[in-house]
C-alpha cells in the first residue's frame, strides 16, 4: 500500500453527492498513517468532504501493456491501492506542515526555493486528511497468459512497459533570471 501511495502524484477522489457520483484527479501525497489533500476552499467536492461526506482515492499506475494473441486475453500491468473513508481538516501548524508535505511529494527539495503560502492564500486553501484505516491493494503483473490453442498464432505476445519520467524543464517565458532548472 505505502509503496503505490508514495510512488504516485495523481489520484482520483471520488464522491456521491446524491444521486450524482464525481471523481476528479487530485495532487496527494502520504502522511504516515493518512493521506494529504489540498484544494480551494470554494470548491463544492472540498467543502462536501470536509463536512464528513464518505470518499473514495484511488491510485493506479500503469506499469506495462499485455499483449496476447487475442483481444480477450490483452491486459494491463499495474499496481493500483484504494483508500476508504472519511477526511478531515487539516488546521493549524499541522496545515502548513501538510502542504510542505505535498509539495515535497510531487517535487522533492522544491519547498525550500520557492515562496511559502501567503495568508490569503492558506485562507483560500482547504487541506483534507483521509486515514488509512481502510484501504486495498491490487496489483496484476506478468506476461499474457493465453490459452494453448492460442500459442502457435504468428502474433506477437508480451509486455510493453510504460515508465513516467520528467522531461526536459520548460522555463516560463517571464523567468526574469538566468537560472539552471533544477535537477530532479
Amino acid at each position: 500500500m505505502y509503496a503505490v501511495l508514495d510512488a504516485g502524484r495523481v489520484g482520483h477522489l471520488a464522491i456521491a453527492d446524491g444521486r450524482q457520483p464525481y471523481a476528479l484527479p487530485v495532487a496527494y501525497a502520504r502522511d504516515g498513517e493518512r493521506v494529504l489533500l489540498h484544494g480551494s476552499t470554494g470548491s463544492r467536492l472540498f467543502r462536501h468532504l470536509a463536512a464528513g461526506a464518505p470518499a473514495c482515492l484511488t491510485v493506479t499506475l500503469l506499469d506495462g501493456l499485455v499483449l496476447a494473441r487475442s483481444a480477450f486475453a490483452s491486459s494491463m500491468n499495474y499496481r493500483c491501492a484504494m483508500v476508504l473513508g472519511e477526511l478531515s481538516v487539516v488546521d493549524g501548524d499541522d496545515r502548513l506542515a501538510a502542504l510542505e508535505r505535498l509539495s515535497e511529494h510531487l517535487l522533492p527539495g522544491r519547498w525550500a526555493a520557492i515562496r511559502p503560502p501567503s495568508a490569503k492564500e492558506l485562507a483560500a486553501t482547504l487541506v483534507l486528511a483521509l486515514p488509512l484505516d481502510e484501504c486495498s491493494v491490487k496489483v496484476s503483473d506478468g506476461p499474457p497468459d493465453d490459452p494453448d490453442d492460442d500459442l502457435d498464432r504468428p502474433v506477437w505476445a508480451g509486455v510493453v512497459p510504460v515508465v513516467e519520467t520528467l522531461g526536459t524543464p520548460q522555463p516560463d517565458p517571464r523567468l526574469r533570471h538566468d537560472l539552471p532548472p533544477p535537477e530532479w
